[in-house]
């Protein structure tokens, strides 16, 4: 399939529709927020002069030759595990030191904005993404420059939310580019009548083979399926609803990833960190993509109730 062309002019949402612009410059310092019923109601949260500082001595790891060439990332994973590296020991403490005080840092930011999810939300990888977007080839599916929401073939997600902080480390002035889509809700609406149910008994084959790391719910079976949907679309990648969105070097971003339809159109060093929370402990649970989903297809879609 070919590279989807780019977005009618006529197309293009206003940016203040989409994004918050807030002027916080410390990650741990300043007024708990209490913005959650604005990243649950799909809008980014843009810190264009929160920097995460990376030190003269690590200035050396903004190079993608420290990756191990066999994954787009570099991640820190259970807070000491790095992965996707290579160098010598020395070389790798000191890397996996940068991307865990990173995470130190995303963690204190998120607990100042989001009251509410204090002690409810977990701590996922932290990673350094180092590659130039633009130059980086992958199938249609794989390919993050077209309109998407988060969902993963061998991760099943179960109705948890992906919650992700970015920030762009690039050390010159090459921004970070985004398209931002339309809200979750009218998107599901949109693409409900190409879904299809998922086939008796393919779940548990999929877990049984190992495909699946977990056994997929119908919600699972329903976002990807939505993924697939929009990537595979070029009409709705040139004119659906959209707007495109460039985050400077020393900006920071939050942002539901399953819930807020992006594309990474360019950009070059990035550091994110993810976390994950159970819809139930939402501000607003109907927010959530699972309540959605469930309210636009009008059946339940399998996801088990939490203990």
């Amino acid at each position: 399939m070919s590279t989807p062309p780019p977005p009618a002019a006529s197309s293009v949402t206003p940016p203040q529709q989409l994004l918050r612009r807030l002027d916080d410059t410390d990650w741990a310092d300043g007024p708990a927020r209490h913005l959650e019923h604005l990243v649950e109601g799909g809008c980014v949260l843009h810190f264009p002069d929160l920097r995460f500082v990376v030190h003269d001595a690590e200035r050396q790891f903004l190079d993608p030759r420290w990756s191990d060439g066999k994954s787009k990332n570099i991640s820190l994973r259970a807070a000491s595990r790095l992965r996707g590296a290579h160098g010598s020991a020395q070389e790798l403490q000191a890397l996996a030191a940068m991307i865990g005080r990173f995470a130190t840092e995303a963690q204190q930011l998120v607990d100042r904005l989001f009251p509410q999810y204090r002690g409810k939300l977990r701590a996922g990888n932290a990673s350094l993404r180092p590659f130039e977007v633009a130059t980086r080839s992958s199938s249609w599916r794989h390919d993050d420059t077209r309109l998407h929401v988060d969902a993963f073939p061998s991760n099943p997600m179960r109705g948890v939310r992906l919650l992700r902080v970015f920030t762009n480390v690039h050390p010159g002035l090459q921004p970070r580019q985004w398209r931002v889509g339309e809200p979750f809700e009218a998107f599901a609406r949109r693409f409900a009548p190409r879904l299809r149910r998922p086939l008796p008994g393919s779940a548990q084959l999929l877990r049984l083979l190992r495909v699946t790391k977990s056994q997929r719910t119908p919600y699972d079976h329903a976002m990807l399926q939505l993924h697939d949907l929009a990537k595979a679309d070029l009409d709705y990648q040139r004119d659906g609803p959209q707007t495109t969105v460039d985050f400077l070097p020393g900006s920071t971003w939050v942002v539901y990833s399953d819930q807020v339809l992006h594309a990474v159109m360019g950009g070059q060093h990035m550091m994110e960190q993810t976390f994950y929370l159970h819809p139930d402990d939402q501000l607003v649970p109907d927010t959530a993509p699972l309540n959605v989903l469930q309210r636009v297809l009008g059946r339940e879609l399998g996801v088990p109730r939490r203990a």
